[in-house]
């Protein structure tokens, strides 16, 4: 595929059309838009299909996947707010509360970066790097890279980039293959190794090395 920012976006939005029950097109609309949500094969592995309450945002509007039961409740609340307020807190706690009185709280929240191939370039890094496949995870399952890699979805992580200092691993960006489509970043750096540029450098060029 010859990646451009226009086909790396369609593709996030084909994916969370699937990960949402509803038309990539639905994201671009000016009003917010009310779905039910439904298991899909294709979903990104790690979601737990069918949401109950799922809200999704391209900048235009909110995308709701929902159950059927939380319809008035969600639709209610989007509008009430503006969308981009819909995803802070005190207004989360309006959702929230109606939603507690099922047994439901608010839990998962994430934002998600596409790269711009318009400013994507290898950074530098202080410490030498080196590029990892899934054989070499095996003894990186530990707390300190939770972020990088996940134990409970191994099969998943493919390609990673360690940063070293002699010997020592002192950061690691990983992705993981969530989708047919698309590949995600997660990056950890030591704590006294952080701000001296490690993890710009390592989610740069494992970006590079993805596409």
């Amino acid at each position: 595929m010859d990646f451009t920012n226009e086909k790396i976006l369609q593709t996030a939005m084909e994916q969370s059309a699937i990960d949402a029950n509803c038309r990539a097109k639905d994201f671009l609309r000016s009003e917010n838009v009310v779905v039910l949500s439904a298991a899909n094969s294709k979903a990104r592995k790690y979601l737990a299909l069918p949401f109950d309450c799922n809200l999704i945002s391209y900048g235009n509007n909110i995308v709701a996947s929902i159950s059927e039961k939380y319809r008035a409740v969600v639709t209610d609340y989007m509008n009430r707010f503006p969308a981009e307020h819909c995803f802070e807190t005190p207004n989360l706690h309006v959702l929230n509360d109606a939603l507690q009185k099922d047994g439901l709280r608010i839990c998962f929240m994430a934002e998600y970066f596409l790269p711009d191939l318009r400013a994507l370039r290898p950074l530098p890094c202080p410490y030498q790097m080196k590029l990892l496949h899934s054989a070499d995870f095996s003894a990186l399952y530990t707390p300190q890279w939770s972020n990088a890699l996940c134990e409970k979805r191994k099969e998943l992580d493919v390609l990673g980039l360690g940063a070293y200092d002699g010997e020592t691993l002192v950061g690691l960006a990983a992705c993981s293959a969530d989708c047919d489509g698309m590949w995600q970043i997660g990056v950890d750096v030591l704590p006294v190794y952080r701000r001296q540029g490690v993890a710009s450098a390592l989610t740069s060029r494992l970006a590079l090395e993805i596409l």
